[in-house]
């Protein structure tokens, strides 16, 4: 099935992060073109945390900083699951962001052909 609304859209993008890498707000909506970091940001808060596949954690402001952390159930989970992943997290800061930085540009096909091509 393909993506039609802008939430779903964006949480395709970010089912694509993988493992022990992140992405930002504004690399995802520069990529769908569909508008601000911020709107990137409301979609993932709107993502339930418990049963999602969709890995919000891997999802940080242009600093690499983990500006989404009160938005799961602790403010510490985000930083935890990144760690996890073997992301390092000084300060609520991703470590050597750019090292860990993954553009959807970068590894993805054109939006276009992802989401109006049939």
């Amino acid at each position: 099935m393909r993506p039609t609304n802008y939430f779903e859209k964006v949480y395709f993008v970010v089912k694509h992060i993988p493992h022990g890498r992140v992405s930002t707000y504004g690399a995802i909506a520069d990529f769908l073109s569909l508008g601000s970091a911020r709107m990137v940001g409301w979609a993932l808060n709107q993502v339930s945390f418990i049963d999602s596949e969709v890995p919000a954690h891997r999802v940080v402001n242009r600093k690499g900083e983990l500006s989404g952390r009160n938005h799961f159930p602790t403010p510490t989970i985000m930083e935890e699951l990144l760690v996890q992943e073997s992301v390092p997290v000084e300060n609520n800061q991703i470590r050597e962001f750019s090292s860990y930085f993954w553009h959807p540009g970068d590894h993805l096909p054109d939006p276009k052909d992802i989401f109006e091509n049939p």
